[in-house]
């Protein structure tokens, strides 16, 4: 498989045409100054080592030269063979409650970054298994489809907002039916859905949906996050909380109950998360609880670096630019390799 590890340099290309139409402008403009100054017969005559083909093949074979090491600093390379690697362990797809009640402080700093610095944790924890992920509020979509690249997860995590979503609301069962076909094909390995939400689901009936899952032999785990009693939601960059439409101030609050149901219903367990590590400990040792089976990923072996050819090529165009002179050489006259007779 051929790749660029730094696609984006390959933009550089672009001044290629740029250099090209500038040496354009320039030739015409210095031939036309040429013709003004006398007939272009006679001035051949008067300069017969000038030579019009030579400057084209230099400009060009440096343009060549340019291109080979913009692709050379692109870092061009192969990966060697394609392979199905097994590994003994679990797949597990987060479902992340992303909805603007997930901004309440009643956890610090907030509910969702609460959410996912115990992610981050449950990740480093993680050698074999496969992870995916969900984020939803009144939709639900994946974020990063089940994969053993942990940097991958930790980077997609930590991009999520409230703004990925423009539709509001807590759509809990729409996120564990995505997670559910997040998984794909039947496979050996035990399966687990860690749903992480405040509970105030106000949009489908989670609860049947759970019981789906655990019909499909898949777990579900539910943390709750956030205080019973509730906390006002802020609005980002002010110092003021949303209100509803009769200008009271909302108050979102963790529906312990609704979780308990959900997770009784999904054969798993509801934990809630609070500013201590008891919600990630006791999940990490739920997922222990299951037993692993070999999963098989197919993967590609390390890429062969290949800057090094191109570099050399565009070298060796440099080298013979050197050797190409404006004007004719006397002692080369004879071989006529530019056809200028």
């Amino acid at each position: 498989m051929f790749r660029f590890a730094n696609i984006e340099v390959l933009w550089l290309l672009v001044t290629i045409p740029v250099f090209a139409a500038a040496f354009y402008a320039y030739t015409r403009r210095k031939r036309k100054q040429l013709e003004e100054f006398g007939d272009p017969e006679l001035m051949e005559q008067l300069m017969p080592n000038a030579s019009r083909i030579r400057p084209v093949v230099k400009f060009s074979i440096v343009m060549v030269a340019l291109a080979f090491l913009i692709m050379a600093a692109a870092r061009p390379q192969f990966g060697q063979s394609e392979h199905t690697e097994k590994r003994q362990g679990i797949e597990a797809i987060v479902a992340l409650d992303i909805s603007n009640s997930m901004l309440a402080e009643d956890v610090a700093p907030n509910r969702l970054d609460r959410a996912k610095q115990m992610l981050s944790k449950l990740m480093d924890n993680m050698v074999n298994d496969k992870v995916g992920l969900v984020v939803f509020a009144g939709d639900a979509f994946v974020q990063l489809p089940i994969t053993c690249d942990y940097v991958s997860a930790k980077m997609f995590l930590n991009s999520i907002k409230p703004e990925l979503i423009k539709t509001q609301g807590t759509a809990i069962g729409a996120a564990l039916s995505t997670s559910i076909r997040c998984f794909g094909e039947q496979s050996d390995a035990s399966r687990a859905i860690i749903l992480i939400t405040d509970g105030e689901n106000h949009e489908d009936d989670a609860v049947a949906v759970a019981k789906r899952a655990k019909e499909a032999g898949i777990h579900v785990m539910v943390v709750g996050i956030g205080k019973p009693e509730g906390s006002p939601i802020p609005l980002p960059g002010t110092n003021n909380y949303r209100k509803d439409r009769e200008g009271n101030v909302v108050v979102s609050r963790l529906n312990e109950d609704m979780c308990r149901e959900i997770a009784q219903a999904g054969g798993g367990i509801y934990v809630r998360c609070d500013n201590t590590n008891t919600a990630t400990k006791a999940i990490q040792k739920e997922l222990d609880k299951l037993g692993t089976q070999e999963i098989e990923t197919q993967v590609f072996t390390d890429y062969n670096e290949q800057f090094q050819s191109f570099a050399l090529i565009a070298l060796l165009l440099l080298v013979i630019d050197f050797f190409i002179f404006n004007r004719k050489n006397k002692a080369l006259t004879r071989l006529d390799i530019f056809g200028e007779r």
